[in-house]
C-alpha cells in the first residue's frame, strides 16, 4: 500500500465511524496490509484486492462481545451515537452496521454460539475520490 492511500483510507474511515482517533498505519510485516488503530489499540486490519483489476480494500474488526451489546460497545468505542444495528432480512447470523442512514458494513457471527462477531466493510477505489 502507498502512503497516499494509507493517507485516503485514514480519512474515510474517520469519516465513516465520526471518530478522528483512528490511525491507519502500513504493517510492518506485509506491505500489502494496514493496522488500523484507535488511540494506542490495534482494532483491525485492512488488506488490499487488486482481483478483476480493480483496485479496493477490505477491512476487518473483530467485535469481542454477544449480540445484545454490539450496538453499545461499537458506539462506547467509537464514541459516536450514531452507529446503530440493523437486522437483516432472511438473515439471523449477520446484522448491518449502519451510521444514521448510511451502510457501513456487515457484522457477522465467528461461532455458532454468536459470543463474538466480526465487522466486514469494502472500501472501494472510487470510494476514497473525495479523500
Amino acid at each position: 500500500m502507498e502512503k497516499t492511500e494509507l493517507r485516503k483510507l485514514q480519512a474515510f474511515l474517520r469519516q465513516t465511524f465520526g471518530n478522528d482517533a483512528i490511525r491507519v498505519s502500513l504493517n510492518p510485516k506485509n506491505a500489502e496490509m494496514a493496522d488500523v488503530h484507535l488511540g494506542e489499540r490495534r482494532i483491525g486490519g485492512i488488506i488490499v484486492d487488486d482481483e478483476d483489476g480493480d483496485r479496493s480494500f477490505a477491512f476487518d474488526m473483530k467485535i469481542p462481545v454477544e449480540r445484545p451489546a454490539l450496538e453499545s460497545y461499537l458506539r462506547l468505542l467509537f464514541e459516536n451515537d450514531k452507529l446503530k444495528i440493523v437486522a437483516r432480512a432472511k438473515k439471523v447470523d449477520s446484522v448491518e452496521l449502519n451510521c444514521g442512514e448510511d451502510h457501513i458494513g456487515v457484522i457477522s457471527a465467528d461461532d455458532p454460539k454468536a459470543k463474538s462477531y466480526t465487522l466486514q466493510m469494502a472500501i472501494l477505489d472510487f470510494d476514497l475520490d473525495d479523500f
